[in-house]
């Protein structure tokens, strides 16, 4: 009874956290019907609620600024718009720190991890998971001796927060495995391995 109940939930579990998921992002984005006037929102149009088409109105709103930011007079708008919220002193801040995060997360043919490395954290002897995102900037590369990598260190099982280490690249280990293996890796809790695990001493 205990090894068929315990099938069971494998079985259900992913699907029903999946199934919670898609719906947490979908109401989340029914939100952006608030938007619109209360005249012209479903429930007052049609008298009821129709879940997922705030989700379609998001897609269809990104779709279309996209559209438009991509040709010159798109383009010349946005930049305009960035040197408003530039000269607004909190929000030029908030605004510049958020976008270039964004634009290495999500900028076409970007990626913000470029390989997946082994490092001794939070101590020696002691080793996990983590990423390389570049190098050191000139001011602080300065005050450091010899070659330092930056590499970011996820936690487990959420890899969206995690520390930011600048390390020595002599005791950095890149692993001969995927940014997306090293990631699946880390959010099982190690309980899913690579597929074909191997590691090469990075000099």
């Amino acid at each position: 009874m205990k090894k068929i109940l315990i099938t069971g939930l494998l079985i259900w579990i992913p699907l029903a956290i999946t199934i919670w998921v898609l719906d947490l992002i979908v109401s989340t984005m029914d939100q952006s019907l608030l938007l619109l006037p209360p005249q012209y929102q479903p429930q007052a149009l049609l008298g009821y609620q129709i879940p997922g088409l705030g989700a379609l109105l998001t897609v269809v709103v990104v779709f279309v600024t996209g559209a438009l930011a991509s040709n010159i007079l798109g383009q010349r708008l946005v930049l305009f718009w960035e040197k408003v919220l530039g000269r607004i002193p909190v929000v030029k801040t908030i605004y510049s720190s958020v976008k270039q995060v964004s634009d290495t997360l999500f900028a076409p043919g970007g990626q913000a991890f470029s390989k997946a490395l082994l490092v001794q954290y939070p101590r020696k002897d002691s080793w996990t998971i983590a990423f390389l995102t570049g190098t050191p900037g000139k001011d602080v590369a300065k005050h450091l001796q010899g070659e330092y990598l930056s590499v970011y260190v996820p936690t487990t099982p959420n890899p969206t927060s995690g520390f930011f280490l600048m390390m020595r690249r002599a005791d950095v280990i890149e692993l001969d495995m995927s940014v997306d293996e090293a990631l699946k890796y880390v959010i099982s809790m190690g309980v899913v391995p690579p597929e074909h695990p191997g590691i090469k001493v990075e000099r």
